[in-house]
């Protein structure tokens, strides 16, 4: 599997030649060149995630690319005429022996008085999890943890705390395009805190330079261990196959 962040939570992972695209967003405009794209998938209708027009130049891009996503950002495509299929809580679907399922129903509370909104996180291939706007436990182990670690919705302890609890081998930051500053406390303490218990959180530079054309994050998955690879402008992470 390969992964890579083009900024905020808009993702591309890569598996069994299915190519996935996430959360299309408003901030990054990144995703608007990327072409062969197979999947879409969208967690919920906030516009940092959901960004029609950006969708719009996507779909254009990849004709053949199918959204999956759930009711609540389905009232919104239906009204741009941009067709969808469900893929919900509980709901699960296979495309080029890639499987991916749908897990939690609701965006995380951001005030008593704002109803949430759906949100689906989705797991891909039993290895990757990107809970979107919420600290959803899929109940089943986790290679890779796509972890939000700043919102309105969330304290960095939350955060911290939801890791702990899904224990992945590998998480690394997402939610984080409102930070002005890079690199700062946000993105050291999670490392602190996770690493002696045996999660390796990437902290990554190359996170923040979405706009780009070398700024992307690669994750390279295979399974098992990992050995981290380091240069200016990408990190990969090998994980050979299990025997």
């Amino acid at each position: 599997m390969k992964i890579t962040k083009l900024g905020h939570c808009c993702l591309v992972i890569e598996e069994k030649g299915l190519k996935i695209l996430t959360d299309p967003g408003s901030y990054t405009d990144t995703q608007n060149n990327i072409k062969e794209i197979n999947v879409i998938l969208i967690t919920h209708e906030h516009g940092d995630h959901l960004h029609i027009e950006s969708l719009k130049t996507v779909l254009q891009n990849n004709p053949n690319a199918k959204i999956f996503t759930n009711k609540g950002v389905g009232q919104i495509l239906e009204k741009e005429q941009i067709k969808y299929e469900l893929l919900e809580h509980g709901q699960s679907n296979q495309i080029k022996d890639v499987l991916i399922e749908g897990f939690g129903q609701k965006h995380a509370d951001i005030y008593s008085t704002i109803e949430p909104m759906d949100n689906t996180g989705y797991f891909i291939d039993n290895i990757f999890f990107y809970p979107g706007d919420a600290f959803t436990d899929p109940q089943k182990p986790v290679e890779v943890l796509a972890l939000p670690i700043i919102a309105p919705w969330l304290k960095i302890s939350e955060a911290l705390d939801y890791a702990k609890n899904i224990k992945p081998q590998i998480c690394f930051p997402v939610h984080d395009g409102i930070l002005k500053r890079p690199l700062g406390g946000t993105h050291k303490l999670p490392g602190k805190v996770l690493t002696p218990l045996g999660i390796k959180f990437l902290t990554l530079q190359e996170s923040f330079k979405s706009t780009s054309s070398m700024g992307h994050m690669y994750l390279r998955l295979l399974r098992s261990s990992w050995f981290l690879f380091d240069t200016l402008w990408q990190t990969k992470i090998y994980l050979p196959k299990k025997q």
